[in-house]
């Protein structure tokens, strides 16, 4: 079953909601983040993704996920931004789009 990045957004979404509010989906989330996400989407996450799930720290004011390392290969535009002083960010819908 196909998910497209609305879906995926709103589930991601749903699930840091209901991890702040409900203590049981938050162990269930921990425990096995699959089957938590399958139970309040309805749907089947696909064959082989993984998916891994870590608490804020309440003793830090952020905890930062850091991307996938890309190594040396910027795309041209990423290379302006770091050449200018800029700062590179993936933003919330393109988590999501790399969700799966």
């Amino acid at each position: 079953m196909n998910w497209t990045n609305e879906e995926k957004l709103e589930l991601y979404a749903k699930a840091q909601m209901m991890s702040a509010t409900d203590e049981g989906f938050r162990a269930e989330m921990l425990a096995d983040p699959i089957a938590a996400l399958e139970k309040v989407s309805g749907k089947k996450i696909p064959e082989g993704v993984k998916i891994k799930v870590i608490e804020q720290d309440p003793e830090y004011t952020s905890t930062i996920v850091l991307p996938a390392f890309i190594g040396d290969e910027l795309e041209d535009e990423a290379l302006d931004s770091v050449a200018g002083g800029g700062f590179i960010s993936i933003g919330v819908a393109a988590q999501a789009s790399l969700f799966w």
